[in-house]
């Protein structure tokens, strides 16, 4: 009997997608109490540690559409988060910054979101966490860089 399909034992890209999946939900339990939400922590991450990017930026930056990330900007900078410049220093993009109010926030995220993390590794050796770091950094490369003559020659 013919198998098709894809092990889901086996899957690295599904064990990829479930541990991305229980990340995302371990991160949202500790960022509610907070207000906050995982895209809502990541821009704030984002803009601390890259301040002045766009909608566009920030929106690939937090995995997200340019229309989801404006709404999040826009709710943020009414509640005193952020605040974007009036006019476009250059082109058409409005830079953001972070608030005094941001920062606090945010400072209190990152601890919750460090918890998560920490939790995430506890079973790992430094070294296992050095070398899972460095296969996922491949991985990514790998996947975003354009297929070569050997990788289409092996599709068929």
């Amino acid at each position: 009997m013919s198998r098709e399909g894809i092990d889901l034992e086996t899957s690295l890209g599904y064990l990829l997608k479930e541990a991305s999946s229980a990340l995302r939900v371990a991160m949202e339990e500790v960022l509610r109490p907070l207000g906050m939400s995982v895209t809502h922590y990541s821009c704030l991450e984002l803009l601390a540690q890259r301040p002045g990017l766009s909608n566009s930026q920030l929106a690939r930056g937090a995995f997200v559409t340019r229309q989801s990330m404006n709404v999040l900007l826009q709710a943020l900078e009414r509640d005193g988060y952020v605040a974007r410049a009036a006019q476009p220093s250059v082109g058409k993009a409005l830079p953001t910054r972070l608030t005094p109010r941001g920062r606090r926030s945010l400072l209190r995220a990152t601890a919750a979101v460090r918890s998560v993390e920490l939790r995430m590794v506890a079973g790992l050796s430094e070294a296992d966490q050095a070398a899972a770091l460095r296969i996922l950094r491949s991985m990514v490369h790998a996947l975003r860089e354009p297929p070569g003559p050997a990788d289409e020659a092996a599709r068929g």
